[in-house]
């Protein structure tokens, strides 16, 4: 099994879908947490208006799609943590 590296800086606006495919929502901005200058999630708001925001962690990810610019995870977005 081979553990691809991606950047999460460059990811902000991206649309993120789960592994059935169904939206999750909009890539909020990268989150830091076990190195200052390394993202290892990301903040995901399910909608315009929405105040909570879904945490998705690096190691969720699938695939990321920098030509369509769409996130493919490996969970389903009943998985994923809500926060404020």
């Amino acid at each position: 099994m081979s553990a691809l590296v991606y950047d999460l800086r460059g990811t902000r606006g991206y649309l993120v879908a789960d592994n059935r495919g169904r939206l999750v929502g909009r890539v909020e901005c990268p989150m830091y947490g076990t190195r200052p200058d390394e993202p290892d999630a990301l903040a995901v708001r399910s909608g315009f208006f929405a105040r909570r925001r879904r945490l998705v962690p690096a190691a969720a990810i699938d695939q990321i799609d920098g030509r369509t610019r769409v996130i493919g995870l490996r969970v389903e977005r009943e998985g994923l943590h809500r926060f404020l």
